[in-house]
C-alpha cells in the first residue's frame, strides 16, 4: 500500500515560519493528489491546502497569501511552507495522499500520515 510520514513541525513565535514535508512510499503508480489538513483540539479538521497531478493548488482562505503548497514529483513529497504564522494557526497538521498502487493488480486509494504538531506562541 502507501506509507505516508509528515515532519517539520514544532514551536514557532508568532510572526514566524516553518516548512513542514510529507513523504509517500510504497508501491506507488502515481499520485494525483496531496493535501494539507489540520485539526485543532476541540475543531473539526479542516483542509489547509491541496495540489493535483498537474499542479493545480487550492487554500483555505485563512492561510491564502501566507501559505504555500508544492511538491517533488520524484521524491513523492509535498511541502508546506508556512509563514507570518499566527497563534490560530496552531495545530496538528496532516497530510493526505491519493495514489495508484501495485497490489494485485492497480489499485487507488486515499492515505494519511500520523501528523505533526505545530504551535505558535510566545
Amino acid at each position: 500500500q502507501v506509507q505516508v510520514v509528515e515532519s517539520g513541525g514544532g514551536l514557532v513565535q508568532p510572526g514566524g515560519s516553518l516548512r513542514l514535508s510529507c513523504a509517500a512510499s510504497g508501491s506507488i503508480s502515481a499520485i494525483y493528489a496531496m493535501n494539507w489538513y489540520r485539526q485543532a483540539p476541540g475543531s473539526q479538521r479542516e483542509l489547509v491546502a491541496g495540489i493535483n497531478s498537474v499542479d493545480s493548488t487550492n487554500y483555505a482562505d485563512s492561510v491564502k497569501g501566507r501559505f504555500t503548497i508544492s511538491r517533488d514529483n520524484a521524491k513523492n513529497t509535498v511541502y508546506l511552507q508556512m509563514n507570518s504564522l499566527k497563534p490560530e494557526d496552531t495545530a496538528v497538521y496532516l497530510c493526505n495522499i491519493g495514489a495508484f498502487y501495485r497490489q494485485s493488480g492497480l489499485r487507488s486509494g486515499y492515505y494519511w500520515g500520523q501528523g505533526t504538531q505545530v504551535t505558535v506562541s510566545e
